[in-house]
């Protein structure tokens, strides 16, 4: 087996059967299937079974948030004695042209040191999907989003870094991370960094893992040859719970990535920023763990 495609699924039914039939025209990749759904009630367990009998669907009785869902069939691949030799992330929200896996699982042979591979996605419109490749969101990197600067100065090497936005769309590129949107994955280099951490509920598990699977001794890049085209959900916006654990999950990654070697007073600072971003709903949580942390330390 040459891929393992891992899809999960949230009350997206319309969406899903759009990717899956996209899936049924790729060519020149052995590939399987597995259909995550995370306790929906939108009969799309019901559709997958009636209209694409042949996939596998793990049909989970809670939606315990991206990464819980995912690791169900990535487990599932893992455990065999011939798991597939590359595994993708791969969101309901995606049409893959014919190609595109086929491109992707190329480069990955083609790069002895590459664990993940990214495609350029592109949003309804045909621009580019910023989050598609990536700077991991050190405290500096993330400073300068907040701040806006950014967006002021795409073009900037210091203040572009968050999606790197200085660099050409269409050139290949090593970079931090890709998005778990679609993020595929040499299987040995998940093997040696682990699963997605379920204490991220959504948004942050796939920045985690690619700076898991770095710290492994593995390259991530981004690859426009191949192109899918992403139909990024606009509803997730209007969320408010969306929006929290946007913020939350940027907490999670700093504590646990950068917050042992940030000074104090920009730690400070980071904390307020998140939380200020955030909002009143995510404060407590950020400045209760760090009292907790100092009480029991």
């Amino acid at each position: 087996m040459d891929l393992g495609i891992v899809i999960l699924n949230y009350n997206t039914r319309d969406l899903l059967r759009d990717c899956l039939r996209s899936l049924e025209a790729t060519r020149g990749v052995e590939t399987e299937i597995i259909v995550v759904d995370n306790a929906s009630h939108d009969d799309s367990v019901a559709m997958v079974r009636s209209e694409f009998p042949n996939i596998r669907v793990i049909a989970s009785e809670t939606n315990g948030g991206y990464a819980y869902g995912n690791n169900l069939a990535l487990r599932e691949f893992l455990a065999r004695p011939n798991p597939p030799r590359a595994l993708m992330l791969l969101n309901t929200d995606t049409v893959v042209p014919p190609d595109a896996l086929k491109l992707l699982l190329e480069f990955l042979d083609a790069h002895p040191d590459a664990g993940i591979v990214g495609p350029k996605l592109t949003l309804r419109d045909g621009s580019l999907d910023l989050a598609c490749r990536r700077s991991f969101p050190t405290p500096q990197v993330s400073f300068y989003r907040m701040l806006g600067l950014s967006k002021l100065f795409p073009k900037s090497k210091r203040f572009g870094r968050y999606n790197l936005t200085y660099l050409d769309e269409n050139e290949t590129t090593q970079v931090d991370s890709v998005v778990g949107a679609a993020m595929m994955m040499r299987t040995r280099a998940l093997q040696q960094a682990g699963l997605l951490d379920e204490s991220f509920f959504m948004y942050g598990e796939d920045l985690d893992l690619a700076l898991r699977i770095k710290q492994s001794g593995w390259n991530a890049y981004y690859y426009p040859r191949a192109q899918i085209r992403h139909y990024k959900r606009e509803s997730s916006k209007q969320s408010k719970k969306a929006q929290i654990e946007f913020y939350r999950a940027m907490y999670i990654f700093y504590e646990k990535h950068y917050r042992a070697t940030t000074p104090f007073y920009l730690d400070w600072v980071v904390r307020g920023g998140i939380a200020l971003k955030g909002g009143l709903a995510l404060a407590p949580e950020i400045f209760r763990a760090r009292e907790l942390k100092g009480a029991s330390s």
